[in-house]
């Protein structure tokens, strides 16, 4: 199945570094026009390539960062705001004890935990949290059960976990992919190509 995928536009916890996970953080004004452009990247691909809206589900994760974008991308698009699915298995990977934290404050609880961690972020499992592995699991159950080509409004770790479950990348590298904001990623197995 073909994904168009859409990271939540930014919010005050990204401008200050801070970990969300499962934490229900909302836009900022930023992040709203961030959304709208995605919309407008959006729609320029699919009068590109002569595809209908209605072509596709949306699926948003239940967080309300991703909700808003996918209302704001659909609102964009012509379509009603509402009408889409929400899926708990795109929820961000879960940061545990380390949510609101910057990490700075991390470090400052166990200075060598961030190094220990990028050594095998596919791995490393947060106190109280989730690995990669286990994001990639939940991740892969869902797009194993598409039946549609689908437009995803989601998070940056769903986005890296997808990287490696559609064999875009190995884990070690998909962990470190850029999942940016402000851009359209179109995924399928073994392919992804970036619309800014």
């Amino acid at each position: 199945m073909l994904l168009y995928y859409v990271r939540h536009g930014l919010t005050d916890w990204n401008i200050a570094g801070r970990l969300q996970g499962h934490r229900d953080i909302p836009l900022n004004q930023t992040g709203r026009m961030q959304a709208v452009r995605c919309g407008e990247i959006l729609r320029d691909l699919l009068a590109r390539d002569g595809c209908s809206i209605s072509h596709f589900d949306y699926v948003s994760s239940p967080l309300s960062r991703a909700r808003e974008t996918m209302e704001i991308v659909r609102t964009t698009l012509g379509i009603p705001p509402t009408g889409y699915g929400i899926e708990p298995r795109l929820t961000e990977i879960s940061f545990g004890e380390w949510e609101g934290l910057t990490y700075a404050e991390v470090m400052q609880r166990e200075p060598d935990i961030v190094a220990r961690r990028e050594a095998d972020k596919w791995e490393f499992l947060p106190p109280g949290g989730e690995n990669y592995r286990q994001l990639a699991l939940r991740v892969g159950a869902w797009y194993a059960a598409l039946r549609r080509d689908t437009v995803v409004c989601a998070h940056g770790g769903t986005g890296r976990a997808l990287v490696a479950v559609l064999g875009i990348a190995p884990p070690e590298e998909a962990v470190h992919q850029e999942i940016d904001q402000s851009v359209v990623y179109e995924l399928a197995p073994n392919s992804l190509t970036r619309y800014a």
